[in-house]
């Protein structure tokens, strides 16, 4: 009498093998996908006070109501568009490209106009973007 072989102990790996390789190979592509935005310099300590250059930054204000505001432009009390900001920072930034970019963003603005402003800022040419607080300590 015969001896039957048990089919359960040849187990075929090169399915499993192919669905890995396909589930890395998406992994990969969608990876560098999720990691997109505005490129801010957040501090890692407390905050310090600005040290001054010898070009004054490109500082760039929202308000409440999401009114922009640059110290850049021709009277920098009054609230300019968006169009107008990006052309005034793209030739600021083309006549120094070293020159520092900052959102000081009022304490009642919501975060989406802070960051509408931050991404008017990267598509006029600022490769990185700070952001600009107020010391709690001299509040006090």
């Amino acid at each position: 009498m015969r001896r039957r072989r048990n089919r359960m102990s040849d187990i075929n790996v090169v399915p499993y093998i192919d669905v890995c390789l396909v589930l890395l190979i998406i992994f990969m592509v969608t990876a560098p996908m999720l990691t997109q935005g505005v490129k801010v310099d957040l501090p890692k300590a407390a905050a310090k006070t600005m040290v001054h250059q010898s070009t004054p930054p490109i500082i760039v204000t929202v308000n409440q109501r999401g009114s922009l505001f640059a110290n850049i432009a021709d009277n920098p009390r009054l609230s300019i568009d968006r169009h107008r900001l990006t052309s005034l920072v793209s030739g600021a930034l083309k006549r120094s490209p070293g020159r520092k970019v900052y959102v000081k963003g009022a304490a009642g603005a919501t975060y989406g106009k802070v960051v509408d402003a931050m991404v008017l800022l990267q598509q006029a040419g600022a490769k990185t973007v700070g952001l600009i607080t107020d010391d709690d300590q001299r509040k006090a």
